[in-house]
């Protein structure tokens, strides 16, 4: 919602030319189509057909991937309305590209949220989280967030989104003072809070008890390969809410108090509206780096880009211990050795107070 928002041409008479935007928006959103719709076609290839064992993890990629191209497949329309700086496609299909742009930020958000959550319980409270982590309750957890993210998008809309002027259409821009103040002020808020806080604050604290418990004394099972997989992806998964998403959201405040007059001042206003479209492009490439979360969360689906079998027998399960987990008639090298390990084809646990 913010973008759609944000665009908007704020106080007049502070003479802020920010045109630079359409040639920017038409360049990038042109990359992120083609980079976006090949990597994650790929993903939900690799998914629905490569994978053999498909467990609470995959569930969330699944659906973050499935956010992702609902934004990618309205950006042809975003990049023809930068070009031509007109909307010829009428109030609903605007609609909907305003809706899809909140489903691929804060879905985006969510699910890699989720990810972490999931790999936070497998790790510091595996044997705990067992009755937690099933494939039902991760489908609920899905079904919640799309509702939320959904739900927001559509907030957006209940008004008229498209406005004439100059003898072009816009989409999504010159919203009045009044809506802003009376309306768009509150559902960004609401959006910031939910969509971007609680996800932020969930991922750090997570990513610290995460390496908290890997910082202990090593115990049986415990292997480097291990460690180095879960490092890698809590540097991929705070990469991208820094470079993506943490711009974004705090420019996105700071034009909410702009445009409800919380900051009536030119200096601010110019400085937002000259940071907001490159930190726009910035939120908009987590398209195409969301695969990489794919790559190196989960080990079955790095062997899946490799093996041509469905899921590639020969494959290791998910790198995330599974709540369904069964005996294993041979020693693995998974993630759940982080607190098991196979001993004469029987699993020997190690309690949680021994890591």
């Amino acid at each position: 919602m913010a973008s759609l928002v944000i665009n908007e041409t704020g106080m007049e008479d502070c003479g802020i030319d920010d045109s630079f935007k359409y040639n920017l928006y038409s360049s990038v959103y042109s990359v992120v189509f083609i980079l976006g719709l090949i990597t994650n076609c790929a993903a939900l290839f690799v998914f629905c057909f490569r994978m053999k064992m498909r467990n609470e993890t995959t569930m969330f990629m699944t659906n973050l991937a499935l956010s992702d191209l609902v934004f990618v497949f309205t950006l042809p329309f975003k990049v023809f309305y930068n070009v031509n700086r007109n909307w010829p496609f009428g109030d609903g299909l605007c609609k909907v590209s305003g809706t899809a742009f909140i489903t691929n930020i804060y879905g985006s958000m969510l699910f890699l949220t989720c990810i972490n959550v999931d790999r936070f319980l497998a790790i510091v409270y595996p044997f705990r989280s067992r009755t937690i982590r099933t494939r039902r309750n991760a489908a609920l957890v899905c079904a919640a967030v799309w509702l939320t993210i959904v739900g927001g998008g559509i907030s957006v809309t209940f008004f008229s989104t498209i406005n004439s002027k100059h003898r072009a259409t816009t989409c999504f821009e010159g919203f009045s003072k009044k809506t802003w103040k009376t309306y768009l002020s509150k559902i960004t808020i609401f959006i910031e809070i939910v969509g971007f806080l609680f996800p932020l604050l969930a991922n750090l604290v997570c990513s610290s008890l995460v390496l908290r418990t890997l910082r202990r004394p090593v115990t049986v099972g415990h292997g480097c390969d291990s460690k180095k997989r879960v490092l890698r992806m809590i540097v991929v998964h705070l990469s991208i809410f820094i470079i993506c998403f943490v711009p974004y959201n705090l420019l996105l405040f700071l034009y909410a108090l702009v445009r409800t007059q919380a900051l009536a001042n030119c200096t601010v206003e110019r400085f937002a509206r000259t940071l907001y479209p490159i930190t726009l492009c910035l939120a908009s490439l987590n398209c195409c780096l969301d695969p990489v979360v794919y790559y190196f969360t989960s080990e079955s689906f790095q062997k899946s880009l490799t093996i041509g079998s469905k899921g590639g027998s020969t494959s290791r399960p998910d790198s995330i211990p599974r709540s369904d987990t069964e005996t294993k008639d041979t020693a693995q090298t998974h993630l759940q050795d982080t607190h098991t390990v196979a001993s004469n084809g029987k699993e020997v646990t190690v309690s949680d107070s021994q890591l």
